[in-house]
């Protein structure tokens, strides 16, 4: 099981610019069918899936990317070295907001994850959870629940 966590993980940063090009392809001509746009209406559950996928897709493919750029790939001193921190060091982490820093014993750090990867996590995880909820609520709009 935690070798399916990993390459998860690994293949991520990779798979989620297809899958993010692929639901946007799919949007956008699902747009284009639909002539007469309708302003201040709900989108369709389709629509509203189609979002939350790309946000998913976009939020999860940053995190595995941050993950993988400062975490379990190379030894400690080998990531530091690399980054160009020289001397004694620690290696701090932070699952969330994904962080790897090498902290010198003078107390100067130098930050492994590159410096985008944070603000599209929670982008991605900003437009996931409404759209989540405007598909919920079209659905249930559609069909109405018995009463």
């Amino acid at each position: 099981m935690s070798d399916l966590l990993f390459l998860t993980v690994a293949f991520a940063p990779f798979l989620a610019p297809c899958v993010v090009l692929s639901a946007a392809l799919a949007l956008v001509l699902r747009v284009r069918k639909q002539r007469p746009v309708r302003v201040g209406r709900l989108p369709d559950v389709a629509a509203s899936a189609l979002v939350a996928v790309m946000a998913g897709a976009a939020a999860f493919g940053a995190y595995s990317w941050g993950v993988m750029s400062g975490f379990y790939i190379l030894d400690p001193d080998q990531m530091c070295a690399a980054r160009g921190a020289a001397g004694d060091h620690v290696v701090t982490r932070w699952t969330l907001p994904v962080s790897a820093q090498c902290v010198t014993s003078d107390g100067v750090g130098t930050e492994l994850v590159p410096g985008w990867v944070n603000p599209v996590i929670f982008a991605g995880l900003a437009l996931l959870l409404p759209a989540l909820t405007t598909g919920a609520l079209a659905a249930v709009r559609r069909h109405p629940f018995p009463r």
